[in-house]
């Protein structure tokens, strides 16, 4: 059995070198996730490569071990890294502070090293800034992009759509509207509650 190829891009940011990195370094990915919250997709996977740029690597213990002002002055200087840069900076500094002490600096440690699909969502979870629904999505996303599948895989990942789907700039905007239209319903079942 032949080892899945790893995509050489995911399509969400639409800045090619952003698109790259989040695809091929492990830990690139799970910053952008850890920023996806209250900015666009696209705003928050662009995030790990502006932050390697302001900080020289991109690097667990690196990140973990550097000065907090230094790594906040990285996330509030202009233009932001996000919309809560203070917050953000602390959150990631925290994930990678995990990852560099339970998975050895080795973010691919997180999958690599799981036991079956549960367990992979368990790890997930557990790391900073990656709740219930980001865990899930980077289990569909590691399945039906990378094709890391572990026992299991179907009865964790979401059924519904996540990132894990977006394949094209254009999928990511169907996905971007859907999620849009989805939350649009929430709040006015809400109302009407």
């Amino acid at each position: 059995m032949s080892l899945p190829v790893p995509p050489d891009h995911l399509p969400f940011t639409g800045n090619r070198e952003a698109d790259e990195l989040i695809a091929t370094d492990p830990l690139a990915l799970l910053i952008g996730f850890a920023l996806d919250q209250q900015v666009t997709v696209q705003k928050a996977f662009s995030g790990p490569l502006e932050l390697r740029r302001r900080t020289g690597s991109l690097d667990a213990r690196g990140i973990a071990t550097m000065d907090p002002e230094a790594l906040d002055t990285a996330f509030r200087t202009p233009p932001a890294l996000h919309r809560f840069p203070g917050n953000m900076a602390k959150r990631v500094r925290d994930l990678c502070q995990a990852i560099a002490d339970d998975y050895d600096n080795d973010a691919a440690r997180v999958w690599t090293g799981a036991a079956d699909a549960r367990d992979l969502h368990r790890r997930l979870i557990a790391l900073p800034g990656i709740g219930e629904m980001k865990a899930g999505t980077i289990v569909a996303l590691l399945g039906k992009r990378y094709g890391i599948k572990p026992a299991g895989w179907d009865e964790v990942a979401p059924k519904g759509p996540t990132l894990g789907d977006v394949d094209s700039p254009e999928a990511l905007a169907e996905y971007q509207a859907g999620k849009r239209e989805r939350k649009a319903a929430a709040r006015a079942a809400a109302d009407k509650g």
